[in-house]
């Protein structure tokens, strides 16, 4: 079986046409050719389908050669074009290669078709190659440079929501459960969670989530979800799990993780509503160091990988619509059906797991998209479950820095309904005066992480240095430097916006119950813990 190639001969000889083919066949090429003789028949031909190589007569009774070449790259036909022509003279040559033939060979010289169409495929496909290569980057720096305006764009909207949140659930204290009041503000506060969904998927895309990493089997993970994604899925389709033996770990967050699966399974589903074939599975891979190749290699660093694949036997997509299935708020559903964020919060997650996602797929065949995430050593390490939401009273001092004026507030407020004191700062260095005033009363810090004229980052050291040992909670809303400040600092912990008043009082009495314990020593001498 030779190589495959599709041929479009400009010929208004069938003999000629038929000696062309006989020559190609000789070179070792599998021929699929089709020959046209006129001006229609070349424009059917180039709208009909996509082409390897064009050879075209030079001169014909009805129908010139240049004006065909010229017609051909007017239509943007990127395939090599070649004249055989019996017409001599070095003159007919240069003009043809000037107006974009990639060689002229003489229907006496048929040895040298040969070796000039195997050189030209050959460029073609170099040419081809760096086309894609500059798309991808380009596609990167369009992604970049969106993820960089999500972030910037959650994290105000994550303080705002942080604020009708708090506003929302000291209402509802008040007013209490039942009234018609209470459940006015029950709604106000559900409508905020719902807020705060999108603007996590706007920062998951933008790389810029809190990642509480864990070591994850694919394959027990992908159990535990399809316990429960399969009623959501629904019974119409065929779901086919191939677990691959002795699967490596990766380090992920499962929260994360579980929208990735979801996302992918549910974009499945919609894709296949009249029922179909769901398959789901997973491998261990490894990828060279020659990482300049076609495909997800594009976007990987040489190493080993474990691989996730999401496959279905849906409507498929066409090569436009493939280019932005992970650009945000890009759908193919009807208005109202899709928030155009799922495919881009898989997206970022994976990024930020320092993994990539390839998408393959052609229209009514399907879609196959394959998530490959760096492997680890190591065992599934079972998931935490989130504690209850009941918020833990108090009595100590709080220093509260954050710069929104609508969250400080509210977050002051609800502090003091549990029974803080509470003393507010609204940037780095008001917090860092307020400290020195008040350095023998307060007991925690909590601290934003970007502050106007100083940030909690830049102050925090400042206030450790005139009392060392003090707690800090940092609140974000995103990850940056607070993490690695986290792992720097053992008395530093981290909270990502917007949080409820039960999850911030509850981390605030770990921290403070630890500072009242006490312990004994070798010799069983009671001390206070440090």
């Amino acid at each position: 079986m030779g190589l495959p190639i599709r041929v479009l001969i400009i010929e208004d000889s069938e003999d000629d046409a038929v000696l062309i083919v006989r020559e190609l066949k000789s070179g070792g090429f599998d021929v699929e050719y089709q020959r046209v003789d006129s001006p229609r028949a070349l424009s059917c031909a180039c709208d009909a389908r996509q082409w390897d190589l064009i050879i075209s007569d030079y001169s014909m009774a009805s129908f010139s050669g240049t004006d065909a070449l010229k017609f051909v790259r007017s239509k943007h036909v990127a395939a090599p074009f070649i004249f055989i022509s019996a017409t001599t003279g070095e003159e007919s040559a240069v003009s043809a290669i000037r107006n974009g033939a990639q060689d002229y060979i003489m229907k006496g010289q048929l040895q040298r078709l040969i070796p000039a169409v195997r050189r030209e495929l050959q460029r073609a496909e170099q040419r081809k190659e760096r086309e894609r290569l500059q798309k991808h980057v380009q596609q990167l720096q369009k992604f970049e440079a969106i993820g960089r305006l999500s972030g910037g764009i959650a994290h105000d909207f994550n303080n705002m929501i942080g604020a009708i949140q708090g506003w929302a659930e000291l209402g509802y204290e008040e007013a209490g459960p039942g009234t018609k009041l209470g459940e006015r503000f029950k709604k106000i506060h559900e409508q905020s969670q719902r807020a705060a969904k999108l603007t996590s998927q706007l920062l998951a895309f933008g790389r810029l989530q809190i990642l509480r990493p864990r070591k994850v089997n694919l394959n027990v993970f992908i159990r535990e979800e399809m316990s429960f994604l399969g009623k959501i899925i629904g019974e119409n389709l065929d779901v086919r799990i191939v677990e691959a033996p002795d699967l490596q770990v990766i380090d992920a967050d499962p929260t994360q993780l579980q929208q990735v699966f979801m996302n992918l399974c549910l974009n499945a589903r919609d894709a296949m509503p009249a029922g179909g074939q769901l398959k789901i599975a997973t491998s261990n891979v490894a990828i060279g160091e020659d990482v300049s190749g076609a495909g997800p290699q594009l976007q990987a660093t040489s190493g080993n990988y474990v691989l996730m694949t999401v496959s279905d036997s849906g409507v498929g997509m066409d090569d436009a619509t493939a280019e932005r299935i992970f650009e945000p708020f890009f759908t193919t559903k009807e208005i109202g059906k899709g928030t155009g964020l799922g495919l881009s919060t898989v997206y970022g997650i994976v990024k930020q797991h320092r993994g990539f996602i390839y998408v393959d797929s052609e229209l009514g065949k399907g879609s196959s998209f394959r998530v490959y995430f760096p492997a680890q050593s190591g065992v599934h390490e079972p998931r935490e479950f989130a504690c209850d939401d009941q918020a833990l009273k108090g009595s100590e001092t709080i220093l509260l820095a954050e710069d929104d004026d609508g969250l400080r507030e509210s977050v002051q407020e609800m502090l003091q309904s549990l029974g803080y004191r509470v003393i507010p700062a609204s940037d780095g260095k008001k917090a860092v005066d307020v400290f020195k005033e008040n350095v023998g009363e307060i007991d925690l810090v909590i601290m934003d992480v970007v502050m106007p004229s100083q940030g909690g980052l830049r102050a925090y050291p400042e206030l450790a240095k005139i009392k060392p040992g003090i707690d800090v909670i940092f609140t974000s809303g995103y990850a940056g430097d607070a993490e690695a400040l986290v792992t720097r600092d053992k008395r530093a912990l981290f909270l990502a916006k917007p949080y409820s008043l039960a999850k911030l009082s509850q981390m605030m009495r770990n921290i403070l119950d630890r500072k009242h314990r006490v312990h004994p020593d070798a010799s069983g001498r009671v001390l206070p813990a440090p």
